[in-house]
């Protein structure tokens, strides 16, 4: 695609009230950090692999060898992507005795994935 194949605005836009919606929204927007973290986070979504793990933790906290047997994965594979959704705050553990059990970190998770499964089925 050639530079001039770009469409691009040839309007004049001037006015009280499109200043107003552009100082609305530069004041609007949020900070560059918060920015880069919701970035970060829809990264994590970027791997199938984690995203089965979370429909699996839809339905029942596990530990990491039966999210494996589920999945038919390594643990040692298993264990690399929920370090990865943790720090992500996607999921939490727990201790059960010499068991680690994973689940949901909270409901946010289940309506981001359901909404974004929404929209591809649309």
């Amino acid at each position: 695609m050639e530079y001039s194949d770009i469409e691009t605005c040839k309007c004049e836009h001037s006015g009280e009230g499109h200043e107003t919606f552009v100082k609305r929204m530069t004041d609007g927007m949020p900070e560059e950090g918060k920015l880069y973290e919701l970035a970060d986070l829809y990264k994590v979504f970027g791997d199938s692999t984690r995203i089965k793990i979370l429909y699996v933790l839809f339905e029942s906290e596990m530990c990491v060898c039966d999210l494996a047997e589920v999945l038919n994965m390594t643990v040692s594979a298993v264990s690399h992507q929920l370090k990865t959704l943790k720090q992500a705050r996607l999921v939490k553990s727990r201790k059960e005795g010499k068991s680690v059990i994973y689940s949901l970190a909270d409901d946010h998770v289940k309506a981001i994935i359901d909404q974004g499964m929404e929209h591809i089925n649309e």
